[in-house]
């Protein structure tokens, strides 16, 4: 019996461009992350001390808002009635941004304690909307039973109910 042998030289020729194929075309990829708009619209922030003080929030959010700094911002509780709660910002010169008066209410009507995961998302207009996770990474859910939300004084400390 004859023996022949074959060989693969020129494997890939004559087929298809597949993947990495070389041609001419525009690019379907999208553009590298150095020239895409930094948009950050959520992130959380860890409780490692007192709930109740000022909480920092990071300087990715605070650089997102430069120029724009506000005064003050509206926190909404997801899942919790339409009712804002105004909380006093604080900048440190130093591009930290800070939630402060208000921040204490807020957090103890929403049952914030060591250990929870308090994830914002900005909704525009100065409005985050929050989401408390426990020391479990899990969320803890509220409702109202407030129907009157108009003049209501961010003082007066009125907790959402945690279903049980």
């Amino acid at each position: 019996m004859a023996s022949t042998s074959r060989t693969r030289t020129g494997r890939g020729r004559g087929r298809g461009r597949g993947r990495g194929g070389r041609g001419g075309g525009s690019s379907s990829l999208p553009p590298p992350p150095s020239t895409l708009p930094l948009i950050i619209e959520e992130f959380f922030i860890i409780v490692y001390e007192d709930p109740l003080v000022k909480k920092a929030l990071p300087k990715k959010f605070a650089d997102y808002l430069d120029g724009q700094e506000p005064a003050k911002v509206y926190l909404r509780a997801a899942d919790c009635g339409p009712r804002l709660w105004t909380v006093e910002v604080l900048f440190d010169g130093q591009g930290r941004m800070y939630l402060d008066k208000g921040w204490e209410n807020f957090a103890i009507a929403h049952g914030v304690d060591f250990g929870c995961y308090v994830h914002f998302k900005y909704e525009g207009d100065d409005v985050l909307t929050v989401k408390v996770f426990d020391g479990t990474m899990c969320r803890k859910y509220y409702y109202s039973d407030d129907e009157d939300t108009d003049d209501e004084s961010d003082d007066d400390v009125k907790p959402c109910i945690h279903p049980l």
